[in-house]
């Protein structure tokens, strides 16, 4: 599993970082987690709004922060 974080570095987009790892910690999923802050390739993934998230490719939100037991259900699925 790849998680994507979307954003350019902004408070927001650094807490959903942070809330993920959390996330993937708690479940104890193996998984990478990268950041993309290249704003090219956050518009060819079709993000019009950060942060924004992604599991394999598949964008699941953008525009939010959703809390670590939010993101754990969003993972989990």
């Amino acid at each position: 599993m790849k998680i994507s974080i979307y954003g350019a570095g902004c408070k927001k987009c650094n807490e959903l970082y942070d809330n993920t790892h959390k996330a993937v910690s708690e479940l104890g999923v193996k998984c990478e987690i990268e950041k993309v802050t290249e704003m090219e390739k956050i518009m060819d993934a079709g993000i019009m709004l950060t942060p924004a998230f992604g599991i394999d490719g598949d964008i699941k939100f953008s525009n939010k922060v959703p809390g670590v037991e939010e993101l754990k259900g969003i993972i989990g699925t």
